[in-house]
């Protein structure tokens, strides 16, 4: 076979491509069919973005692939909201836990006070720093507001 490695511009589609390659090559008892993306925004009324949370939910987990919420209105509580109606979406989606990833300069400890646990870390990603993965179970979160 006849092949060259090239680097891709267009990377959405490429994801795109990847993406359904990875499901294909799925074992047949995983049902590769679930994955379905996951947005919450916060807008001004004119329509301004003020912050926003994404990612998708997939074998009965939802995986955070980012959350922010613009400086000037941090601390007012939106990033605890966008967390939990995802966990809320998620859970009705049939989800039983989410996880997700951040850095010792960004937010371990918000993340750890809504129930997330570190479950793995990467020192020195970057140098200097350490890359965490954290996770929660919803079945520790029942009857929350």
């Amino acid at each position: 076979m006849d092949y060259e490695l090239t680097e891709v511009s267009d990377v959405d589609a490429l994801q795109a491509a990847v993406r359904r390659g990875i499901r294909g090559s799925d074992p047949p008892d995983v049902d590769a069919r679930d994955w379905q993306p996951l947005g919450m925004a916060v807008r001004a009324r004119d329509g301004t973005l003020l912050g926003g949370l994404y990612g998708a939910t997939m074998w009965g987990c939802l995986m955070i692939d980012g959350l922010w919420v613009a400086e000037e209105l941090r601390g007012r509580g939106l990033g605890r909201r966008l967390m939990l109606a995802a966990e809320a979406t998620a859970a009705k989606r049939g989800c039983r836990g989410a996880w997700l990833g951040t850095f010792d300069f960004q937010s371990r400890g918000f993340y750890e006070r809504l129930g997330y646990t570190v479950f793995a870390e990467l020192a020195d990603f970057p140098a200097g720093h350490t890359h965490y993965h954290l996770r929660k179970s919803f079945a520790s979160v029942a009857g929350r507001d």
